[in-house]
């Protein structure tokens, strides 16, 4: 399960290697709102002349409606593709016009309109969705909330909640735009995780390893988790305590959760 996706503009294939090296777990093409739309064709064919098999990426179209839609869809048919990022998903019905043209597509719908957050459900259960996407920022500007904290701590969580009813990989928080505070982007992604995300987007590689670090277990969570299991085994089935509290089944589950990762 990705922890991290990189973003990096469409029309700009110079960068398209080094974002492949940055160690995220995937690497969004971006046809979308990192090009401008004079650039959207230039943007287009960058993408298509990198596609290959053995260098699988997500590719991040255009919405419904705009000019560039029915061309980028075409392209996310080709081999190469392992993910399309959907912008504005509103509807299951929407994703599944996608899907006539892409059969083969998995989807990562991005939830950033109060329209999508009212249809999660509905969009988190649609046809080979593979897990939903916090767009954070453009939701903001959409309900005018400002902040980014507790003022989207309800919606952040009706999305962890849509994809468990869905049996969906746990979702992908919004971008930190703090490029050059690593602190702030930590605190950023672990907010995330203790939310129940499972991964979060990036707008620059030096993103990626803090990012990666703060949804992978620690050390200290490896070590409990160790003890736990350890004394679970020994115990031959017995209660057990494990630093003074008591291992019942949700605990031993969460031990052997946090091993898994």
């Amino acid at each position: 399960m990705a922890r991290s996706y990189l973003f990096v503009p469409g029309d700009r294939p110079e960068r398209f290697d080094k974002a492949l090296a940055a160690g995220a777990g995937h690497v969004i093409l971006d046809l979308e709102d990192a090009v401008a739309p004079e650039s959207k064709q230039q943007a287009r064919d960058a993408v298509a002349a990198f596609l290959r098999a053995d260098r699988p990426v997500v590719l991040r179209i255009n919405a419904a409606g705009t000019p560039w839609f029915d061309a980028d869809v075409a392209l996310a048919a080709r081999t190469g593709v392992a993910a399309v990022m959907v912008p504005k998903a509103q509807s299951a019905a929407a994703l599944a016009g996608l899907l006539r043209a892409a059969p083969q597509a998995r989807l990562l719908p991005l939830i950033e309109t109060a329209a999508g957050l009212a249809a999660v459900h509905e969009i988190a259960h649609a046809p080979q969705v593979q897990r939903l996407v916090f767009g954070s920022i453009d939701f903001q500007l959409d309900l005018g909330i400002e902040g980014d904290g507790e003022e989207l701590l309800y919606f952040r969580s009706r999305l962890v909640l849509a994809s468990r009813l869905a049996d969906l990989e746990p979702p992908v928080d919004g971008v930190c735009t703090a490029l050059d505070d690593a602190e702030a982007l930590r605190a950023d992604a672990l907010r995330a995780r203790r939310l129940g995300f499972g991964a979060k987007l990036c707008i620059h590689p030096r993103q990626v390893p803090v990012v990666e670090a703060a949804f992978a277990p620690s050390a200290e969570e490896v070590a409990w988790a160790t003890r736990v299991l350890d004394a679970a085994q020994a115990a031959h089935g017995a209660a057990v305590a494990v630093d003074g509290r008591m291992v019942d089944r949700p605990v031993l589950l969460r031990a052997r959760r946090l091993l898994g990762r």
